[in-house]
């Protein structure tokens, strides 16, 4: 079982991994610029794969050597890195990383559909039902129902971080057999990115054909080290450390607060301009989420 309510270190490790994946989507918009989505996206997971085992072999930690673990990697690799980071690359190539990160902030609402469905101790409950309602509306606000009847580039774009989004939810509620594996956030962290990089270079290499493109900038170059380094090797230990401590639907919560770091800097470096329609929906999506959560009701009525 896990503790439903996070303590003061779980909040605190969830605000600073919304700092990180916030900062992803900044990251990804500035290398999507110079390379494609398979190949930002391998070199993500890649080099975040490569941090990890350093740390590894100069510590010495321990990582699980059996083939039934294994393939539970590789699947979390699939849902958790290579399905959702390159549908999120690909979308952001058509719209801006404020909105894209306000898109993927619906990530709670597939998570607790989910993990209602296959996790005994996260039952769905009449409040988090009227939640999920709230945040559906929320997306509907956001993409526009004009744009569902005429599916466009941008509509299409939008759609794909949709997909990432209930992704990452059937990722997160799958990694909760890690913990009843005995097997430590680290392990799983490097099992993971390590898992999305052998899936993803076959794909890199016959699709994107990289040795034929143009060497990166320095500006991307830093992005990747960044998204790489921060936004994806230290992140998913933040985050697997959240997820056995208090659940799936409590570590999701960080992906409504990611889009505020993201439009931050969106708004700060790139000049990117969100309308009045993205705000109400991120605002439908937050108290959609402020219901699942409960804290601030029960605040109220105290």
């Amino acid at each position: 079982m896990i503790n439903q309510r996070m303590g003061t270190k779980d909040w605190g490790m969830l605000l600073l991994l919304s700092f990180l994946w916030g900062g992803s989507f900044f990251f990804v918009s500035v290398a999507i610029s110079e390379l494609p989505p398979f190949t930002l996206v391998t070199m993500r997971v890649g080099l975040a794969a490569l941090t990890l085992w350093l740390v590894l072999l100069v510590s010495g930690y321990p990582i699980p050597k059996s083939v039934k673990v294994w393939r539970t990697f590789m699947m979390m690799g699939l849902l958790g890195n290579a399905l959702p980071f390159s549908l999120i690359a690909w979308g952001q190539t058509h719209i801006g990383a404020g909105l894209a990160s306000i898109i993927n902030a619906t990530t709670p609402i597939f998570t607790i559909l989910i993990a209602g469905a296959f996790l005994s101790d996260e039952h769905i409950t009449p409040k988090k039902v009227l939640g999920i309602a709230a945040g559906l509306l929320g997306v509907i606000v956001l993409i526009g129902p004009s744009a569902l009847l005429e599916l466009g580039t941008n509509t299409m774009a939008q759609l794909a971080v949709i997909g990432a989004a209930i992704s990452y939810s059937s990722a997160t509620v799958f990694g909760r057999r890690f913990k009843a594996m005995g097997i430590s956030p680290f392990d799983t962290a490097v099992g993971q990115v390590t898992a999305s990089t052998i899936l993803l270079l076959p794909l890199v290499w016959f699709i994107d054909k990289p040795l034929e493109l143009a060497n990166p900038s320095l500006q991307v170059w830093l992005a990747i080290l960044a998204l790489a380094i921060f936004s994806t090797a230290f992140a998913y230990i933040l985050f697997f450390r959240i997820l056995s401590s208090s659940g799936a639907t409590n570590v999701v919560l960080v992906t409504f607060l990611a889009p505020v770091t993201a439009s931050f800097l969106s708004w700060l470096i790139l000049d990117e301009q969100l309308q009045a329609k993205h705000f109400i929906g991120m605002a439908c999506i937050g108290l959609g989420l402020a219901i699942i959560d409960g804290r601030l009701w029960a605040k109220l009525r105290r």
